[in-house]
């Protein structure tokens, strides 16, 4: 119902980082990770210093198989959280890049 709402409000011409943010979650949580990239990079289009749309946004790229441009996500992310003042956001960030880092040392 949420997402519904949204897209009527995109459709309405409403366009900005909140309503991308929550655009990019709804989809995620509905098991849309394509379509939820889509509305996260449009979010940190209208602010890159958004660190938690960065954060999601490496989360999906992650869960769609793509961890080389999750790792730019979380790298661009970290910046903006250290930019921000944001060190939640950079703390979790920096474990997801340190996971990944692992990840990818193992053996297929």
């Amino acid at each position: 119902m949420m997402l519904e709402s949204l897209e009527k409000m995109l459709a309405k011409g409403v366009d900005n980082a909140l309503l991308r943010f929550g655009l990019g979650k709804g989809y995620l949580d509905a098991g849309e990770p394509a379509r939820a990239a889509d509305h996260l990079r449009r979010c940190v289009e209208f602010d890159s210093k958004y660190s938690a749309a960065w954060k999601l946004l490496g989360k999906v790229l992650l869960a769609a198989e793509q961890p080389l441009a999750a790792r730019q996500a979380w790298e661009q992310g970290l910046q903006a959280a250290r930019e921000h003042g944001d060190k939640q956001a950079e703390k979790e960030m920096t474990v997801f890049l340190r996971k990944l880092d692992k990840r990818q040392q193992q053996p297929e």
